[in-house]
C-alpha cells in the first residue's frame, strides 16, 4: 500500500515565522541575553557615573515597556512587569556583555502617565526622568514604547520636547510601536507611517512580544547604537561564536 502523499500546510495567518535568523541578529540578541542587573536608584544622584554608552527605555505604564525588555533580552523576569502599572519607582540599570565585561548598560526609567498614582509621586518621578535624559552623560539612545492603538499621548509629546536638543546634537532616539499583533497589517502601516512624521527624525519599529515581530531588527539597532565607533563595530561582519 503506497503511503499518503505529504501535503505542504500553510502557516495560519499571524504564525511566528520560522526564518532563520541573520549572523547580525544572532550576534545582537546574543549580546542582549547577557543582560543583568546592575543597580537601582529613586534618585539620579544614586546613579553611578558610567562611561559605556547608556541606553534608557522610557514610555507609560502600561505601553508594554518590561514585555519589550524582557522579549529582547529573552529573559522573563529581568525588568518587572506589573499587573498594577505605574508600580516601578526607580531607574533600574542592566549590564551587558560577554563574559562579565560591561560595554553597555540599558536603563528602564519609571513608567508615566498612570491614573492610580498619587499626583505628587507622578511629579517627582516625571521630575527625575527629565533630570535624566537631560544630564545623563553617556547616554547614548533612548527607546521610547507607545501603544500605537492610543499614539502619543500629551507626557509623550512633552518627552520628545525634553530630549529634542539632545537628539539634534547626535542622540540616537528609536519609538517602538508595541502591542503590534494587535493591529492588522493597514493599521500597522499607518501607524509606522505617522509615527516616522512624529518622531522628528528618529526611528520607528513596529513591535509585537506575541508573534516575535521586530525583535531582531531592534535588537540589531541598538547593538550598533552600542558599539558605533568601537573596535567591537567591526565584528558584525565576523560574529564571534559563543560556545
Amino acid at each position: 500500500m503506497t503511503p499518503p502523499t505529504k501535503t505542504a500546510t500553510k502557516p495560519h495567518r499571524g504564525a511566528p515565522t520560522s526564518t532563520p535568523a541573520s549572523p547580525q541578529a544572532v550576534q545582537a540578541l546574543g549580546w542582549l541575553h547577557t543582560a543583568r542587573f546592575l543597580t537601582t536608584a529613586p534618585e539620579l544622584h544614586f546613579l553611578p557615573a558610567l562611561d559605556v554608552p547608556e541606553i534608557a527605555f522610557v514610555g507609560r505604564s502600561n505601553a508594554g515597556k518590561s514585555t519589550c525588555i524582557n522579549t529582547l533580552t529573552q529573559q522573563n523576569q529581568l525588568a518587572f512587569a506589573s499587573k498594577k502599572p505605574g508600580r516601578t519607582q526607580h531607574i533600574n540599570l542592566f549590564a551587558l556583555g560577554k563574559q562579565g565585561v560591561t560595554d553597555a548598560v540599558l536603563a528602564d526609567l519609571p513608567g508615566y502617565g498612570y491614573a492610580a498614582v498619587p499626583k505628587q509621586d507622578k511629579i517627582r518621578w516625571q521630575q527625575v526622568m527629565a533630570n535624566y535624559l537631560v544630564t545623563r552623560e553617556n547616554l547614548k539612545a533612548i527607546v521610547l514604547l507607545c501603544d500605537p492603538r492610543h499614539g502619543l499621548t500629551e507626557l509623550d509629546q512633552v518627552l520628545l520636547e525634553v530630549i529634542r536638543p539632545r537628539v539634534e546634537e547626535g542622540l540616537k532616539f528609536l519609538v517602538i510601536l508595541t502591542k503590534a499583533d494587535k493591529l492588522t497589517r493597514s493599521e500597522g502601516a499607518k501607524a509606522l507611517s505617522i509615527m516616522k512624521l512624529q518622531a522628528g527624525g528618529g526611528e520607528v519599529r513596529l513591535f509585537s512580544a506575541t508573534k516575535r515581530t521586530g525583535i531582531e531588527d531592534v535588537a540589531c539597532l541598538l547593538w550598533d547604537w552600542a558599539h558605533e565607533g568601537s573596535d567591537l563595530a567591526s565584528a558584525q561582519d565576523h560574529p564571534v561564536q559563543t560556545p
